[in-house]
């Protein structure tokens, strides 16, 4: 018989909790945009990942694409959001919240004057903030290699419905 004894019965409880208050988290960004990681994919085995964009005026966050693995959510904390879906634009504003399930097709920009911050969460998140990672690179560089971001998409289980409209600029 095993030394070991194992309790089938009872949970096992313990204080994993993480806090994070505001301004707080790894942060990155180009220009305008900012991305901070809240909740990372380490944190939380890949389950979820929630992070704080902020989208500044007139720019685009993702043009019309969709996930074959996670589901998505926005919850608009300041300004006005637009959502793109694939027959219509919706503009959400402050408290409202957007969920995009898996095979869905969205985007979503900032169609204002003022900047537009929201929280964004992916379930699961699949090391998400690589991808963000390889997107500020991507996009650092001029110009923009389509097929470079193209595989950066791919890798990140993000697919754009219209490839020759899929990079986020003007």
């Amino acid at each position: 018989m095993n030394a070991t004894h194992k309790d089938y019965f009872n949970d096992l409880l313990e204080n994993k909790a993480v806090i994070l208050q505001p301004g707080e988290g790894e942060k990155t960004g180009l220009g305008g945009f900012s991305c901070t990681f809240k909740v990372t994919s380490e944190l939380s085995g890949n389950r979820l990942g929630i992070y704080e964009i902020t989208l500044p005026p007139h720019t685009i966050g993702a043009n019309l694409h969709y996930h074959r693995y996670m589901d998505e959510a926005f919850i608009i904390n300041k300004g006005v959001l637009t959502i793109q879906l694939a027959d219509k634009m919706v503009e959400v504003a402050a408290g409202g919240v957007a969920y995009a399930p898996r095979f869905t097709p969205h985007g979503f920009r900032n169609n204002s004057v003022e900047p537009v911050t929201l929280t964004l969460i992916f379930n699961p998140s699949e090391n998400r903030e690589g991808f963000f990672y390889g997107l500020i690179e991507t996009l650092s560089e001029q110009p923009v290699d389509p097929q470079k971001y193209l595989k950066l998409y791919h890798k990140y289980d993000s697919f754009p419905v219209d490839t020759e409209n899929m990079l986020p600029v003007k």
